[in-house]
C-alpha cells in the first residue's frame, strides 16, 4: 500500500475503495466472506446491527448462488465502499442462469436486510447478486 492509496473511507464521501475476494464455490469458505463483510462495514462505521444485517445478507446471497454454482469453480465477491454506502456483488459460474425466485423466503430475507438487492445475469453462464447498504439508513417498520 502506498501513501496515495492509504486513505480512510470514514467520513469522506468522495473516497471509493474496492476489495475483491475469490474463493472456491463451497460453503466451507463462506466464513471468510462473513468476516470480510464485518471488517469492511466496521471501516465505514456501520452500527453493530447494520454489520450483522450485512453479514447475514451476504451469507444468504452466497447460499442462493452456491446452489446453482458449477462444482469446482470460484465464487467472487467485490466490496465497494463509498462514503456511507457499501455495495457487495457476489458472483458464480452456473450451468445456465435462472434468476432467483423473488417470492422465496431467502429473497425476502435479503430485501429485509439490505437497502437494495438485485440479481444480475449478464451472461448465460454467470449469475450475481448485488446488495447495497447505506450506513444509518432507516429500516421499514
Amino acid at each position: 500500500m502506498t501513501e496515495h492509496t492509504e486513505v480512510p473511507a470514514v467520513g469522506m464521501s468522495n473516497v471509493r475503495d474496492v476489495v475483491s475476494v475469490r474463493l472456491p464455490a463451497a460453503s466451507a469458505y463462506l466464513s471468510v466472506l462473513r468476516t470480510a463483510t464485518a471488517g469492511l462495514a466496521a471501516r465505514l462505521d456501520f452500527t453493530l446491527d447494520e454489520i450483522e444485517d450485512l453479514r447475514i445478507a451476504v451469507d444468504e446471497a452466497c447460499a442462493m448462488l452456491l446452489a446453482q454454482a458449477v462444482p469446482g469453480t470460484d465464487l467472487t465477491a467485490e466490496f465497494e465502499l463509498t462514503g456511507q454506502l457499501m455495495q457487495v456483488r457476489v458472483e458464480v459460474s452456473t450451468v445456465g442462469s435462472s434468476a432467483p425466485n423473488r417470492d422465496d423466503f431467502a429473497w425476502m430475507v435479503l430485501t429485509a436486510l439490505a437497502d437494495d438487492v438485485d440479481a444480475v445475469t449478464d451472461s448465460p453462464d454467470r449469475m450475481a447478486i448485488v446488495l447495497r447498504k447505506r450506513r444509518g439508513a432507516a429500516r421499514p417498520a
